[in-house]
């Protein structure tokens, strides 16, 4: 892939691939973020919900456009609204 980069952009990736780069997270922070992610996907529970014939074709639907198994898209729409980060979009 062929990138137009300007000046300043170029003097830091080519400060980056010299390896001038230090990660600035500490290992605390680290760790919490790292136990944050395993939380998230960490799937131990088991439920039944019932909804309509049409809405779980849809969602089959949806699910096989974005290349991923309806269960796993039920759950990250789930995922994304109870933590308040589900947004609409607009028509």
């Amino acid at each position: 892939m062929n990138i137009k980069l300007d000046k300043e952009e170029k003097d830091i990736l080519d400060s980056y691939e010299r390896g001038e780069w230090v990660s600035v997270v500490n290992p605390t922070d680290l760790k919490k973020y790292k136990d944050a992610a395993k939380a998230t996907f960490k799937k131990n529970k088991r439920v039944n919900i019932r909804i309509s014939e049409l809405d779980l074709e849809l969602l089959q639907e949806k699910a096989l456009i974005e290349g991923l198994p309806y269960q796993t898209l039920m759950s990250s729409v789930l995922h994304k609204y109870v933590t308040g980060r589900f947004s609409e979009k607009s028509a």
